[in-house]
């Protein structure tokens, strides 16, 4: 059986090596000048996902139904794009550029033709990567856009029990949780966050995700007491979600433009929370970048 990884792009800079597998235009690899890994290595027992790509929308649909007007489509939880085959669009040694069409497959699940790119670009010890959706129908399309990166815990060289997460400023605003078929459950809950700091326990994560919905900070860290630390940088996010599977080897960073249908929601998808509008021949970008700081 022949190897995935080997049609994997890779880019470099004197610092970091990072590779994106075509299938789902997914970062698959994240390592350092000493060959040290950052990103999860996707087990399959544990979770397949690296840093998917979520599009047309975030989370889960209730019932599996996304709505147009008097038409209803069955499309899986976060969308279709994390396993679409991405065409190679453009490389050099730091910045590739892929790309993926609505087909007759897809607008079977979502009726409207789109164009998809997904940009990485490498500079040093930090990862830009953009995603623009172009809307190439006759009618507005309504979208979400969402990243899933999952990064090693424990980083490498450190503790477990010794990283956290901390945001620009402090977060003390409530958090979102999820139900069992992962959708939005309707009130809110005291933040775990202290101050501008979340220390990671598996405990927290044993109600699934956690949802920021109201935050003000630009920027997440994840560090440990001693080691490298990771910066995620999210200047367009309205949402923001953290989540691992308790006791796996890996915590998600997740800024999303878009969330999981709230329980009992029937409304259109032009209604759903967090879905942004996009004209006839437009276009939107959703950027984010990925700084790995090995001091």
């Amino acid at each position: 059986m022949s190897d995935p990884r080997t049609s994997w792009i890779s880019l470099r800079s004197p610092e970091l090596e990072v590779r994106i597998d075509p299938l789902g235009a997914q970062l698959s690899a994240v390592r350092d000048a000493q060959g040290r890994d950052y990103l999860w290595n996707g087990d399959p027992a544990i979770w397949a996902g690296r840093a998917p790509i979520l599009f047309p929308i975030i989370g889960a649909l209730n019932d599996g139904q996304l709505r147009i007007g008097e038409r209803r489509y069955r499309l899986g939880r976060h969308g279709f794009a994390r396993g679409s085959q991405f065409a190679l669009l453009d490389c050099s040694s730091a910045s590739a550029v892929f790309r993926l069409h609505s087909t007759a497959e897809t607008l079977l699940m979502y009726p409207f033709p789109f164009r998809l790119d997904i940009e990485y670009r490498l500079e040093g010890h930090t990862l830009a990567i953009t995603a623009s959706v172009f809307n190439q129908g006759d009618e507005r399309m309504p979208a979400s856009l969402g990243y899933h990166p999952g990064f090693l815990w424990p980083l490498p060289g450190s503790d477990r029990a010794s990283h956290y997460i901390e945001f620009d400023n402090d977060e003390p605003a409530p958090i979102r949780r999820i139900d069992a078929q992962g959708l939005l459950l309707p009130n809110s809950v005291p933040t775990p966050i202290i101050g501008r700091r979340l220390r990671l326990d598996d405990a927290l994560f044993r109600k699934d995700v956690i949802i920021l919905d109201s935050f003000t900070s630009r920027r997440a860290r994840l560090c440990s007491d001693n080691g490298p630390s990771i910066e995620v940088d999210f200047p367009d996010a309205r949402y923001l979600g953290l989540w691992t599977k308790p006791g796996a080897p890996f915590i998600c960073i997740e800024p999303w433009q878009g969330i999981t249908d709230p329980v009992g929601f029937s409304g259109e998808l032009t209604d759903k929370p967090g879905i942004f509008l996009v004209e006839p021949g437009a276009s939107h970008s959703f950027g984010m970048t990925i700084g790995v700081r090995t001091a």
